[in-house]
C-alpha cells in the first residue's frame, strides 16, 4: 500500500449524520499517531489531541421498526447495520455517529486492518484525502468548484442510505461556467436547483446575511468566493471551533445546513435548498405521490401499491418506490389491441408524471382510456383540455397539490387490476351502516373544510360515542347511515372532494350545520379512514385527561412553530385573508407524528386583499379574546395573533391560562400570562415550564416562545407582531426585544397588590 497521508485537523466541524442513536465506535484510543509497523484494526482508533475527532473502523447502524426489518418478534424496533466495516473519520465526542469522511465509500472493507508506514492524527493539519475526495459533506476551508488547470472538480455526492455511504442519486457542484447546481445523477441528468452562471460571487453576501440573521449561526459561518484563471470555487470557514455546523447534500437531494443542539442531543436543520422537498426529481420513486405538507412522511404509495422494499424506505432510500399488490391483467391480441379487464382509478389534484406520450386521435376521454387499455405497457392516462396523454412503465414525479408551490388541478387515472379495485370497493360497501363520521380530515396545509364534529354528550345522548375521551370534552359521535342520509337529504348537496371521499352539506335535528364525508372509492379505503378518524378521536389538549401522555418540550416547540406556520398560510397565502377567530388548543389537531392542523373554521372571517379589517360579531372563546374585539371595532388578523399568544403560554406551562382566577372577587398574580411576563423580565423563565417535563427542555427555546407570546398579548394590535414575524422568531431567524407589560395584565398586578395590602 502506498504511503497514506492522513492529518486530522481539530477545526473539522463539518460532517454528515447517520441518524443512529450510538457513537460510531467505542474502540480504544491509541493516541494520535500510528507508528511504522503498527496496525490499526477493529477495536482501535486514533484520536486528535483535543479529542474532537477519531479515525478507525466502524459500521453504520440504524434502528428500524420490526416490520421494516422483516422480523416477527414482539420487539417494536430492531437495529440493522451495514454489511461490512468502513474506514473513516468521525466526530468523536458527539453521541450520534457523525462521519466526516469515509474511505472507499462504494464498498466496505472485508479485512478490517490498516497497515501503513505512518499515520498521524494532528490537531493542526489538514485531512488531505478528504479535502480532495469529499463524501456527502462540505468541510470548512474545502473548495466546491473546478480547477481550471487540472480539470479536477471538487463536488459532493449524496449517500445511498443511512447505512450505505455509496454514491447516491444527487450531487452539488460548481460547473466550469461558474454555476452552482444541484443535479440528479440519474440518466438523463436533471438540474433541479441552481444559482446562475457568472453570479456565484453574488451569492456570498446573501449567504452571510442569512447566517447572521439566525442567532444560532450569527458570527459563526463566513462564506468566501474565488474566481481566477486557475480556480472557481465557493468555500466557508467556521469562526468558533466549539460550534458544530454541517453543510451536506441529503439522501433526498436537499442541500442542508444543520447545527448540533447540545440540549436536544440532535441535529437541527436551519436551512434547506430547495425548500420544497418534492421539487427533487423522482425523490419518492415510482408509483408514489409526494406531498411537501405531510412531514415527516412526504412520500406515499398510490392506492393498491406497497413500498418496496420497506426496509430501504426506513433507511431513507425511497428510490425503489412502490410496487403493485396485484399485477395488471392484459393479453396482447395484435400490435394495436389487447384484451384486458383492468380498470382506472383517479388520483386528483396532482402534477402529472414526466415523459408523457400524446394520443392525437383520442378526442374524448373514453377514447383516451380505451387507447391505454389497448396497450399492455400503458400504466396511466390523463385527459385535459381535449388532450390525451398516456404513460408507459413506471410513473415518476407525481406531486400532490399543496396549495403553495404546487397548485395543479390535474387528475391522473392509474391502471389497476379489476380485482384490486373490486376488493377495495367491497370493503366500503360490505356494511350499509358503515361508520360515517361528520368530519373532514385535514389534507395538506389548509383543508377546504376542517370540520370535526365534537359534541357534548348531553347534546345528543341518543347516540353512542365512538371514543370516550375520558375528559370533559366529549368525543366523536357515531351516526347511523340512514340518519346521515336524512341529514344530507340523501347526499344531495356536494361541497367538494377530500382525499378518499366526497363531502356533503347537512343539518342535524337541532339545526347544527355539518359536513359529511362519504367514502366513494377514492385512493384510501375504509381501514385507513377508520384509523384516521380513530386517531383524531384520541386527539385532545394535554389537560383534558389525566391519563394523557406528557408531550416533550421538543414536541411542544415543533407544535408551536407548526401552528404559527399554518396561521401564516391562512393570513398571507390564500386568495382572501382568512381570520380563524377561534384559535385555541381544542381547535389544534395533532396527527400521529404530532404535526398540528388547525380545525373548526365555523367562526372564520374572510378579508379581501384590498381591505385590512372586517366587522364581525362577537365570537370565540372567553379567555382568548383580543381587547379590540371587546370594544366592538373592526378586527384584523392580529386577533389570531393574540389568541396564538395565549396558546403559546399554555404550551409552556402545560396547563390552562385559567382566566377564572381573575374574577371580580379575586385578582391573583397566579394568572399565568401575568406570571410569564414578570418572570421573563426577571430572567427566570425556567420556573414557568411545565413541572411534568422534570427539567428536560431547551431554555433558549422557552425564552423565545415566552417572549413571542408576551408580544402577541399586547393590548394595542399595532404593537403585536405580524404572523410572519412570529414564525421567523420561533424558527430562530429573527430576534425580538424585551416586551413591555400589557396594560390589562398590569392592571391585574395592581389589583393584586392592592388586595394584598
Amino acid at each position: 500500500m502506498p504511503l497514506l497521508y492522513v492529518v486530522l485537523a481539530a477545526g473539522l466541524i463539518f460532517f454528515s449524520s447517520t441518524h443512529t442513536t450510538a457513537p460510531c465506535s467505542t474502540a480504544t484510543a491509541n493516541g494520535d499517531t500510528l507508528a511504522a509497523g503498527q496496525a490499526l484494526a477493529v477495536g482501535d482508533k486514533l484520536v486528535s489531541r483535543n479529542g474532537k475527532f477519531a479515525l478507525g473502523f466502524f459500521q453504520f447502524r440504524q434502528s428500524l421498526g420490526a416490520a421494516a426489518a422483516g422480523t416477527s418478534t414482539g420487539d417494536t424496533t430492531t437495529t440493522v447495520s451495514s454489511p461490512g466495516w468502513h474506514l473513516g473519520i468521525w466526530f468523536n465526542k458527539i453521541p450520534v455517529c457523525t462521519t466526516v469522511w469515509v474511505a472507499n465509500r462504494e464498498s466496505s472493507i472485508l479485512e478490517s486492518e490498516l497497515n501503513i508506514t505512518q499515520l498521524k492524527v494532528s490537531r493542526d493539519g489538514n485531512l488531505i484525502i478528504s479535502f480532495d475526495y469529499l463524501t456527502d459533506v462540505v468541510l470548512p476551508s474545502t473548495k466546491i468548484g473546478p480547477n481550471m488547470l487540472t480539470g479536477f472538480n471538487w463536488s459532493c455526492i449524496s449517500k445511498k442510505s443511512l447505512i450505505d455511504p455509496a454514491f447516491g442519486l444527487h450531487t452539488v457542484e460548481v460547473g466550469t461556467d461558474g454555476a452552482l447546481r444541484l443535479t440528479s445523477r440519474s440518466s438523463p441528468s436533471l438540474v433541479y436547483w441552481s444559482w446562475p452562471p457568472g453570479k456565484l460571487g453574488e451569492l456570498v453576501q446573501p449567504l452571510n446575511a442569512l447566517m447572521d440573521s439566525d442567532p444560532r449561526t450569527k458570527g459563526l459561518v463566513k462564506f468566501t468566493y474565488q474566481d481566477n484563471k486557475e480556480e472557481v470555487y465557493l468555500s466557508y470557514t467556521i469562526m468558533d471551533e466549539s460550534a458544530s455546523v454541517s453543510f451536506l447534500i441529503d439522501i433526498s437531494g436537499q442541500l442542508k445546513m444543520n447545527i448540533w443542539s447540545q440540549s436536544a442531543e440532535s441535529w437541527q436543520t436551519v436551512h434547506a435548498e430547495p425548500s420544497d422537498f418534492c421539487i427533487t426529481p423522482a425523490v419518492c420513486g415510482p408509483f408514489t405521490v409526494c406531498n411537501s405538507n405531510s412531514d415527516p412522511l412526504f412520500c406515499d404509495c398510490m392506492e393498491t401499491f406497497s413500498r418496496r422494499p420497506l426496509q430501504d424506505w426506513e433507511l431513507g432510500d425511497r428510490t425503489g418506490g412502490c410496487a403493485r399488490n396485484t399485477p395488471i391483467d392484459c393479453i396482447t391480441i395484435n400490435r394495436s389491441t389487447a384484451s384486458s379487464t383492468d380498470v382506472f382509478h383517479p388520483v386528483a389534484h396532482v402534477t402529472l408524471p414526466y415523459d408523457p406520450r400524446r394520443i392525437e386521435d383520442a378526442t374524448m376521454q373514453s377514447n383516451c382510456a380505451e387507447a391505454c387499455l389497448n396497450d399492455c405497457s400503458c400504466t396511466a392516462y390523463a385527459y385535459s383540455n381535449s388532450i390525451c396523454s398516456v404513460w408507459h412503465g413506471e410513473l415518476l414525479n407525481v406531486k400532490q397539490n399543496d396549495g403553495n408551490a404546487i397548485t395543479s388541478q390535474d387528475v391522473l387515472y392509474i391502471r389497476l387490476a379489476a380485482r384490486d379495485l373490486q376488493s377495495f370497493s367491497k370493503a366500503i360497501k360490505r356494511k350499509p351502516g358503515v361508520i360515517a363520521v361528520a368530519c373532514i380530515v385535514s389534507s395538506g396545509f389548509l383543508p377546504l373544510f376542517m370540520v370535526l364534529l365534537i359534541i357534548w354528550r348531553n347534546r345528543l345522548n341518543r347516540v353512542m360515542p365512538v371514543h370516550n375521551s375520558g375528559g370533559n370534552g366529549g368525543g366523536i359521535i357515531a351516526f347511523r347511515y340512514n340518519d346521515l342520509c336524512r341529514a344530507t337529504k340523501k347526499f344531495s348537496e356536494r361541497l367538494g372532494g377530500g382525499g378518499f371521499g366526497s363531502v356533503f352539506k347537512g343539518a342535524l335535528s337541532d339545526s347544527t350545520t355539518i359536513a359529511v364525508k362519504r367514502l366513494d372509492g377514492a385512493r384510501q379505503g375504509e381501514m385507513q379512514f377508520r384509523a384516521e378518524v380513530s386517531s383524531i378521536g384520541m386527539i385532545q389538549h394535554i389537560n383534558l385527561s389525566d391519563n394523557a401522555p406528557v408531550l416533550s418540550w421538543s414536541t411542544r416547540y415543533q407544535i408551536a412553530i407548526g401552528v404559527a406556520r399554518r396561521l401564516l398560510y391562512l393570513h398571507k397565502s390564500c386568495h382572501k385573508c382568512i381570520i380563524h377567530c377561534d384559535i385555541k388548543p381544542e381547535n389544534i389537531l395533532l396527527d400521529a407524528s404530532f404535526v398540528p392542523k388547525i380545525a373548526d373554521f365555523g367562526m372564520a372571517a374572510f378579508v379581501g386583499r384590498d381591505f385590512s379589517r372586517v366587522i364581525t360579531t362577537f365570537r370565540g372563546t372567553a379567555g382568548y379574546l383580543a381587547p379590540e374585539w371587546l370594544s366592538g371595532v373592526a378586527i384584523t388578523p392580529k386577533v389570531d395573533v393574540y389568541r396564538l399568544g395565549m396558546v403559546l403560554m399554555e404550551i409552556i406551562s402545560g396547563r390552562r391560562n385559567s382566566p377564572e382566577v381573575c374574577t371580580s372577587n379575586s385578582y391573583h398574580v397566579a394568572y399565568f400570562p401575568v406570571q410569564a411576563i414578570l418572570k421573563l423580565h426577571e430572567g427566570d423563565v425556567q420556573s414557568l415550564v411545565d413541572p411534568q417535563l422534570h427539567g428536560y427542555f431547551n431554555l433558549e427555546e422557552v425564552e423565545r416562545v415566552c417572549k413571542v407570546a408576551c408580544w402577541c398579548l399586547q393590548d394595542n394590535e399595532f404593537d403585536r407582531p405580524e404572523i410572519r414575524e412570529v414564525v421567523q422568531v420561533l424558527e430562530g431567524l429573527q430576534e425580538l426585544e424585551m416586551p413591555p407589560m400589557p396594560r390589562l395584565l398590569a392592571a391585574i398586578v395592581e389589583r393584586s397588590d392592592e388586595a394584598s395590602m
